[in-house]
């Protein structure tokens, strides 16, 4: 039996404001409570968007909040109808502020099936062999420099394992050399870190970091044209699909997206994996007890259970309904997946954390299906099983000592620091 979960608090409807900035500062089961009030009680609520000051973004028209899993499904499952072209944020960018930070996410076909298909090939069977090894072997250093440094002494599991894990197998795989590996984390933190004002503190951190990270992708991708080497920047930049290859503008925003995704992702899944392992120990006896029996469950579980990626948006493209629900062509959607992840109508006990529950049906964590499917997700997956198996075996006593630091944001689930130890 997995440990029983807290009860939610009951959030009335009228107190339920997804938009407003200090939603995302409530308390954790409050918040839940609330999605679960949407679900049960207006489950394609329409909420108005927030007017920030002194934003050079205007306020937008508005969204609908859909926060029951097969609603989250129907829309993710048909782009043709629900199109992300127009943005997968809430806010309206243009194309080409959009496409500059999201590159293929914020695209429809036959653009977005073209940079996949290219993009794809460094996502081979060949190339995910040779970033399998990188994995186990980036398990082992991780976990080494902590027993040599931090043996019996407190330390931030998210600097020194869940953050640099991730970061130093994308790097690799890239062809980014060693020295540089800091200053891709603290771009990709800004990128990710906007609405909290630790992180950010205006537009310009981040159309600074953006720029900055875009201009190194693309003179390392026109370097790789010139002089291909044994990495996956090498593969992408001279990969042709019909004739064609990827410009390095091209390569520059899909960079971006790579590794902010295949970073931030990871390292908060982990990071929240570690914290529920330390909170519930009979979870953590289970999976460690039997790892390989449990492992996909448990991976599964971890990722349901803290959805690293909160919210993706889609837009209407002609009128049409979700499961009966009338909707407008130019209207925005909203996928929670936070709340679809948590739908009492899929999972028995949703707010109980249980390596053990059933993977069918699946979690929405790295979206729902469709063309816009996490193309990391089984790199993600990958990772998080060979960290977990690294610590059951060399720090089987490794505990969370206090509460983390969470990024202030609607869109990442993200802890910024949080102290662990081992003896």
């Amino acid at each position: 039996m997995s440990s029983p979960a807290p009860s939610l608090p009951k959030v009335p409807l009228s107190d339920i404001h997804l938009s407003d900035p200090e939603f995302w500062l409530r308390d954790r089961a409050w918040r839940y409570g609330a999605f679960k009030t949407l679900r049960d009680e207006s489950p394609y609520h329409f909420f108005e968007e927030w007017e920030f000051e002194n934003s050079p973004i205007p306020r937008g028209p508005g969204y609908i909040a859909l926060t029951r899993h097969d609603d989250i499904w129907h829309v993710s499952r048909q782009p043709e109808l629900f199109c992300s072209g127009k943005g997968a944020n809430i806010g309206d960018l243009t194309v080409e502020l959009n496409e500059f930070f999201g590159s293929m996410i914020n695209m429809d076909d036959p653009k977005h099936f073209r940079l996949r298909s290219i993009v794809s090939r460094g996502f081979a069977p060949r190339e995910i062999k040779r970033v399998e090894e990188y994995v186990v072997t980036k398990a082992r250093e991780v976990v080494d420099s902590a027993i040599e440094r931090f043996s019996g002494t407190e330390f931030d599991f998210v600097e020194e394992i869940a953050s640099r894990f991730p970061l130093e197998i994308i790097c690799e795989m890239m062809g980014i050399p060693q020295d540089d590996y800091k200053q891709v984390l603290t771009w990709t933190n800004t990128i990710l870190g906007v609405g909290d004002p630790e992180l950010v503190t205006s537009l310009d951190d981040l159309l600074n970091a953006g720029l900055s990270m875009f201009n190194y992708a693309q003179a390392l991708g026109e370097d790789r044209i010139k002089n291909p080497v044994d990495d996956i920047t090498s593969v992408m930049m001279n990969a042709e699909v019909d004739g064609q290859r990827l410009t390095s503008q091209e390569f520059g925003s899909f960079f971006i997206l790579l590794v902010v995704a295949g970073n931030e992702t990871t390292r908060n899944a982990i990071s929240h994996g570690m914290k529920l392992l330390t909170d519930h120990r009979d979870q953590r006896k289970i999976w460690f007890g039997d790892f390989e029996t449990h492992t996909k469950s448990a991976v599964e579980e971890i990722v349901r259970y803290s959805t690293p990626v909160i919210h993706f948006r889609r837009t209407v493209t002609q009128d049409t309904d979700i499961n009966g629900f009338p909707v407008k062509e130019g209207q925005k959607v909203v996928m929670w997946y936070l709340a679809g992840n948590r739908d009492e109508r899929v999972y028995p006990n949703p707010d109980t954390f249980d390596v053990r529950r059933n993977i069918q049906p699946p979690q929405v964590g790295f979206g729902a299906g469709g063309p816009h499917f996490c193309l990391g997700a089984n790199l993600a997956r990958r990772e998080i099983a060979v960290m977990f198996d690294e610590i059951r075996r060399r720090l089987p006593d490794m505990e969370i000592t206090g509460e983390p630091a969470y990024l202030q944001s609607n869109f990442i689930n993200g802890i910024k620091r949080m102290p662990c130890s081992f003896k």
